[in-house]
């Protein structure tokens, strides 16, 4: 019987000291600040934080430029008429890329894949961004700068076309 009060003032003693070091964890750090008064109390209309300039509605602004660039359309257009020998992956008009998979040129038996970036809205090549890759790796400079000249040679005569009417 002694024993087992014993080993219970033992229990007791070391649920008490852990229970007494969990009130110091709340010390540790910087000490809480109370809250400003606008949110105190919330229901009153008084003290309600409004600002209309971030709702939910803002989502639906183009008013930001950081997650749009403007993309040439004649270089988009061209881009996916040159590369229509390839199937499109993904297409984000709105960052300017097109994602392509493999596929074979007409006349040709090597299979590529491309990934085009359009970040400016000039019909330039600066504009025009082209990456390819075969099944065997990266591809040669000079394929690539082909099909870029290709991509704009189209652009241009989709901008020509375009000023007739």
């Amino acid at each position: 019987m002694a024993r087992i009060r014993a080993r219970n003032i033992v229990i007791l003693a070391v649920a008490l000291g852990a229970l007494s070091a969990c009130g110091s964890i709340g010390k540790i750090g910087k000490p809480a600040t109370e809250r400003p008064a606008q949110y105190q109390n919330p229901n009153v209309p008084s003290v309600v934080e409004t600002d209309s300039s971030n709702t939910i509605w803002s989502l639906f602004n183009n008013k930001s430029t950081e997650s749009t660039v403007a993309v040439n359309k004649y270089l988009w257009s061209a881009s996916l008429e040159v590369l229509s020998f390839l199937p499109v992956t993904s297409v984000d008009p709105f960052t300017g890329v097109i994602v392509t998979g493999f596929g074979t040129p007409p006349g040709g038996g090597r299979s590529y894949r491309a990934t085009v970036l359009i970040d400016d809205p000039a019909l330039d090549a600066r504009s025009l961004h082209v990456a390819l890759q075969s099944r065997g790796g990266a591809v040669s400079r000079a394929t690539t700068r082909a099909v870029e000249d290709a991509i704009l040679s189209r652009a241009r005569e989709l901008r020509i076309s375009d000023n007739k009417l």
